[in-house]
């Protein structure tokens, strides 16, 4: 058998791999409520636009998101998630759930998100 081209020690490591870091789960989880160019991104994250290329850059190059630039003036630009993409779905809507728990858990009502979806809306996307 020939040898792997990586070791990974769990898959948790593949898995952040893709995800991981402070922006990319945070793009990610708001491209499941539907295409976003860069503009409504940047309204939603409090990230610099030279992170937030940087993020869809590298989300792009793994196959999870796909950018749809569209041929007019002034340039149009979206992002949306891939079907390989949308394989993270639950994965993130559970994360956004299990960080409701923890703030209430943590804070007991002396905290609060910015942005509260109705995930159970979205599920049946």
């Amino acid at each position: 058998m020939k040898d792997p081209d990586k070791i990974y020690n769990t898959a948790v490591e593949a898995t952040l791999e893709v995800i991981g870091g402070k922006w990319k789960p945070v793009i990610l989880f708001h491209l499941t409520f539907g295409k976003k160019r860069n503009n409504e991104l940047k309204s939603l994250i409090p990230v610099t636009q030279k992170m937030l290329t940087q993020q869809l850059r590298e989300l792009e190059e793994e196959g999870v998101i796909l950018r749809i630039s569209y041929n007019q003036v002034p340039p149009k630009v979206e992002y949306e998630l891939t079907e390989y993409g949308w394989s993270l779905k639950e994965i993130l809507h559970l994360m956004c759930r299990w960080g409701d728990s923890h703030i209430e858990r943590k804070y007991r009502g002396r905290a609060t998100t910015l942005v509260n979806p109705h995930l159970e809306d979205v599920e049946k996307i």
